[in-house]
């Protein structure tokens, strides 16, 4: 920072401080309902085109506070009826994400993302996208 004029030369100066966490991993679930999606027209390549928006939606996003995001993992229950073969918590329940190594963690190499298909009931596929 420059000082600009006489008053401010005794002031304290700093270029700018920033806190940056090396690396963090985000969880978050979500629900489409075959009902709604019937009364609105919601479609299979509106579909398709959800999963490519969750896939890229960082790429075009960057910026210094944020650091680089992205998407690492997407992984969808697909349910043979409309009013759904399990329960969300039995299937989210499914998914696990634990902590591959020690010390602080620096890449998404740090984490085992695992999907423990035995607890899936009869009726729910499970498609990883991402």
């Amino acid at each position: 920072m420059a000082v600009t004029n006489e008053k401010d030369a005794e002031k304290e100066r700093t270029i700018g401080r920033k806190h940056v966490l090396r690396y963090g991993l985000y969880r978050a679930e979500g629900f489409i309902s075959a009902h709604l999606a019937d009364r609105t027209g919601f479609s299979e390549d509106d579909l398709a085109l959800l999963w490519k928006a969750l896939v890229n939606m960082f790429d075009h996003d960057r910026s210094a506070a944020r650091g680089i995001m992205s998407a690492r993992k997407l992984i969808v229950f697909k349910h043979a009826s409309k009013l759904g073969d399990a329960p969300a918590q039995v299937l989210f329940g499914a998914v696990k994400v634990n902590r591959a190594t020690e010390g602080p963690s620096s890449s998404f190499g740090d984490y085992a993302v695992t999907i423990n298909r035995a607890a899936i009931p009869a009726g729910v596929e499970v498609i990883e996208v991402l």
